[in-house]
């Protein structure tokens, strides 16, 4: 089962239980909203025209994209194993930014939804058979991760001004860090059996899940 160092596991249980279920929920929330942004036809691919929709899709980008969610909850629950998973989480939003300026400068990264959908399943994989890897392997391959989703996000602001170019990163950072440190602290409190034993086990059912969505959308990147 996962490893939860005994600092967060003893300030989990200082937490109320509704707070501690407040970020379980927050994701599910995210979740839902992805899934009906995907049914509902919000366009992935858009242009940004000024740095007010910069921010606002800044802000939407990660979340609308199910496979990048996806992603993101994967490394989040992850990182909840180590004591510096936190370095995890910086590893791929540094990564995702290093991503989107390599697309505002026209460099090629070849396969980005292909790498992106592989990712996603080989995050879930490691969640459903509960492969015992160190802190930094997960960060290296979250950085990886996080720079095909960054140049993924780097082709609504091609050609955009300055200002926008700054607040649309600035949204997509804020957001992509929120769900990561949602996703740790859910998979924390699903890890802790001192604070539901069943809970432990949905952990393997959710990287079952992203293994799913990878295949879905690897499936598409080739059609």
């Amino acid at each position: 089962m996962f490893k939860i160092p005994l600092t967060a596991s003893s300030n989990l249980r200082k937490l109320p239980v509704s707070r501690q279920y407040r970020h379980i929920g927050a994701i599910a929330a995210l979740v839902l909203i992805s899934l009906l942004s995907s049914s509902g036809g919000v366009p992935v691919a858009h242009t940004i025209s000024n740095s007010w929709e910069g921010l606002i899709w800044g802000i939407a980008d990660p979340v609308i994209a199910l496979d990048r969610l996806a992603g993101i909850v994967a490394i989040g629950l992850l990182a909840a194993r180590f004591g510096r998973g936190a370095w995890i989480g910086a590893s791929f939003v540094i990564a995702a930014l290093c991503g989107q300026i390599i697309h505002l400068y026209q460099l090629n990264l070849l396969g980005t939804e292909i790498a992106i959908a592989i990712f996603t399943i080989a995050f879930g994989i490691i969640l459903v058979q509960q492969i015992q890897l160190s802190w930094l392997v997960i960060a290296i391959v979250s950085a990886a991760a996080g720079l095909f989703q960054g140049y993924a996000d780097g082709e609504s602001i091609l050609g955009a001004g300055i200002v926008t170019v700054v607040t649309y990163i600035i949204g997509v950072t804020l957001t992509q860090s929120v769900i990561f440190l949602c996703s740790r602290e859910s998979g924390a409190i699903m890890g802790g059996k001192e604070i539901q034993p069943i809970l432990a086990s949905k952990i393997r059912w959710a990287g079952l899940a992203f293994c799913g969505i990878g295949i879905v959308f690897l499936g598409k990147s080739f059609i």
